[in-house]
């Protein structure tokens, strides 16, 4: 059985688990973007903020083929899924801008902010509002985020995101044996 997250919050099913780890991790990405901008330089910038494009066109991946046709199909209330739909909308636009930018400016600074802010009011309404609604059907969440798990590791790799790829197919259940995931 999984270990419960901080206490007394309960086991997090495996889909819930997978997507906020995925939201801390774009987070730190973006805070280290805005803690080292001025010292990175234009190609640090540029690695970096690709770094910030490919984890969240991987995660808007996920979620649109995968978690929000399930919420669809188990919530009586989808507007929270429609309006995520457009805030992925709209930062695939602002990372279409980032991959075509060919100056690394202020404006591409603040692109990058932007999305930031647009990342972190969507993870908010996820984590706040839409997980809830769904968090008790962790059967269902749990064999979801094994099916969302391989649909990383497939994104990954086919965006050349190799190393990252082999830590999301290793990513072990709490209380569950790492190897016995990393099996093949």
């Amino acid at each position: 059985m999984a270990s419960s997250k901080g206490g007394s919050s309960g086991t997090l099913p495996v889909a819930i688990e997978m997507l906020e780890a995925d939201h801390r991790k774009v987070e730190m990405l973006f805070d280290q973007y805005e803690d080292e901008k001025e010292d990175m330089g234009e190609d640090g910038k540029r690695e970096l903020a690709q770094r910030i494009c490919m984890e969240l066109k991987v995660h808007t991946r996920i979620e649109e083929e995968i978690f929000y046709p399930w919420v669809r199909e188990n919530v009586d209330e989808t507007e929270l899924v429609e309006e995520a739909t457009v805030e992925h909308q709209s930062a695939k636009d602002l990372i279409a801008q980032l991959e075509g930018a060919s100056e690394i400016d202020e404006t591409f600074d603040a692109k990058v902010k932007v999305l930031g802010e647009y990342v972190k009011h969507h993870v908010q309404e996820e984590e706040n509002e839409m997980f809830p609604q769904v968090q008790s059907q962790q059967e269902e969440l749990d064999e979801l985020g094994q099916e969302m798990t391989a649909r990383k590791v497939e994104l990954m790799e086919e965006m050349g995101m190799e190393d990252e790829a082999a830590m999301a197919g290793g990513r072990s259940r709490p209380g569950q044996g790492a190897q016995q995931q990393r099996g093949a």
